[in-house]
């Protein structure tokens, strides 16, 4: 039972702090806020969380098992490379659209002034992601005949590219410009860019 309460605070510290990410784009989040936010005292926060570093770290670990779990079904259910793409690519849109404020972590807005080994793991989170995208584009060769008209490597990071700056641009537009807003019409056109077939 009392695992059980202690998890659901710490839920409930990280549901605050993605609330306050949102709706103070811009501003810094303080210890002293975050405990207001949660209606507890700063020293209930540091019984759940050693430092807000620690919490923050709790909302990367929520993006990378929320998107790293949903990438590998996509990977079990799709056997098209340029469609697992697709779907990779979406699924990252789709998640910082509903997540507004743990975005703001993800283009480092939230992490100005905060411990480095946050930015290093927002880094890993993004090459992991890209990684992933080669290792698809790398099979498909073998498996489609599927052939990319920049190297591997530029690729997969073109990929990655366009979808990192729809999300920036979310984040800088605080919120109002939608990261899959004209997605479904500009990705055929990354199709024909990226992809040929073998011949």
């Amino acid at each position: 039972m009392e695992n059980t309460h202690k998890l659901s605070r710490k839920e409930q510290i990280l549901q605050a702090l993605a609330h306050m990410l949102e709706h103070n784009p811009g501003s810094r989040i303080t210890t002293s806020r975050l405990a207001k936010e949660v209606g507890v005292s700063e020293a209930a926060l540091y019984r759940h969380f050693p430092s807000k570093a620690k919490m923050f770290e709790g909302l990367i670990i929520f993006i990378e098992d929320t998107i790293f779990s949903r990438v590998k079904l996509i990977l079990a259910e799709e056997k098209s490379a340029i469609r697992r793409c697709e779907q990779v690519l979406t699924l990252l849109l789709t998640f910082t659209e509903k997540n507004p404020g743990i975005t703001r972590i993800l283009t480092g807005d939230a992490l100005m002034g905060e411990t480095e080994r946050l930015r290093s793991r927002v880094i890993q989170f993004f090459d992991r992601l890209e990684t992933q995208i080669k290792q698809i584009i790398r099979e498909a060769e073998f498996r489609e005949g599927l052939r990319t008209n920049l190297t591997l490597s530029g690729a997969a990071n073109l990929l990655m590219a366009a979808a990192e700056g729809r999300i920036s641009q979310f984040v800088r537009s605080e919120f109002k410009r939608s990261p899959t807003e004209l997605w479904s019409e500009q990705w055929p056109l990354l199709v024909v860019a990226v992809f040929r077939k073998n011949t």
